[in-house]
């Protein structure tokens, strides 16, 4: 069966839908199927990355996203999907690529969108009041709803929008992690010296440095820690257009900005190796790297407006937007037995294996699993 996606916002080098989308195509593949990812690029290709057949369409930079590119050539895109005569189509965007639904049911192609963001924390992290945010993300849920055969939410948090407006179609799936990639010995007393002395805490920020992802909270959390007393230092590990600005709110606090690291061990290594990892990212719909952290044996704190306190359960701490709540969080955890709290991280991690995750993506397209998914 050819498994057709379509995604936006795909950073050229990393992040979390990039990995959700390469370890769900391994896992399609791996179960029998053909899936084939179009993406926007800066220029056209057709490659095979890994286990997916990638192609990428010409797409233009979304001003003051730092970098993301969209599908926007209907008729190139239209034509494309005409000749590929996909099976099963899969869409990873909720507006500008909203009338590909359309197209599927007008052709018999069951379709599929997974909600990766919630909408009405979107709108409400871009200023608008939470009234009239949740009516027109009521509305534009609504259509969405109503185009696709299958709408896929990953937590409980991110189907809340949908349930409230009595979408009939909903399905729930998990996502995984990658238990061997990220795993406790990873943990590297050499790496972890780079960044901080002994009696150091240890604190690392993983993510795209972007307005929804709040990385200023994870800087006013160490300045926090910091005046009261606990010697912690901060490795930001990610690129975005507040890179800057954040560098300024920083001065004076030992902050590392590591920029992109392409090595996934070196990322690994850092997140087994630090004490808590900080996810202040308000409106997280999974949080895949605060679960890469899970998996290192490092507790989380998270927002407590996100997803993200339901995805780490009691291997992390959700904390309210502050600073200084954060702060808090951290010490609470940094209270509990070392062992212990590693311990609960791994185990809370092993809950997510991709190959749960697959097989839910796979039933939700009602297309046969297999039996060679990977762990």
């Amino acid at each position: 069966m050819r498994i057709v996606r379509l995604a936006n916002f795909v950073t050229p080098r990393s992040g979390g839908l990039r990995t959700a989308l390469r370890c769900l195509g391994a896992g399609y593949r791996a179960a029998g199927h053909e899936p084939v990812l179009i993406v926007p690029g800066e220029r056209a290709a057709d490659e095979m990355i890994g286990p997916d057949r990638v192609v990428t369409l010409p797409g233009p930079v979304l001003p003051g996203t730092g970098g993301y590119r969209v599908l926007a050539g209907r008729r190139r895109l239209r034509r494309l999907l005409e000749e590929l005569e996909p099976d099963r189509l899969e869409v990873s965007d909720r507006s500008t690529l909203r009338w590909t639904g359309a197209w599927a049911r007008a052709n018999g192609i069951p379709s599929l969108m997974v909600s990766h963001e919630s909408l009405t924390g979107l709108l409400g992290v871009w200023g608008a009041p939470a009234a009239i945010g949740q009516r027109l993300a009521d509305r534009l849920n609504g259509r969405s709803a109503a185009t696709y055969d299958r709408v896929v939410c990953t937590t409980d948090w991110a189907a809340a929008e949908f349930r409230r407006i009595g979408a009939p179609n909903l399905t729930q799936v998990p996502l995984g992690v990658d238990l061997d990639a990220f795993h406790p010995d990873r943990h590297n007393p050499a790496l972890r010296a780079e960044y901080a002395a002994d009696g150091e805490v240890l604190l690392v920020h993983c993510s795209r440095l972007s307005p929804e992802k709040r990385p200023d909270l994870a800087i006013d959390a160490l300045a926090a820690l910091r005046a009261g007393g606990v010697p912690a230092t901060l490795v930001v590990v990610g690129d975005g257009p507040r890179r800057t600005a954040l560098g300024q709110r920083a001065a004076g606090l030992p902050v590392h900005f590591t920029g992109f690291l392409p090595d996934r061990d070196r990322v690994a290594g850092l997140l087994a190796s630090a004490d808590v990892v900080v996810a202040p990212g308000p409106v997280e719909t999974f949080g895949l790297a605060g679960l890469e952290a899970l998996a290192c044996g490092t507790p989380v704190v998270v927002n407590a407006a996100s997803a993200l306190p339901e995805v780490v359960g009691a291997a992390g701490l959700g904390a309210d937007g502050t600073g200084e709540a954060f702060a808090e969080a951290i010490v609470t955890l940094l209270g509990r037995p070392e062992p212990e709290r590693r311990a609960t991280a791994r185990a809370r991690a092993e809950q997510f294996g991709w190959a749960a995750s697959v097989e839910g993506f796979l039933r939700a397209h009602d297309a046969p699993v297999g039996l060679a998914v990977p762990a």
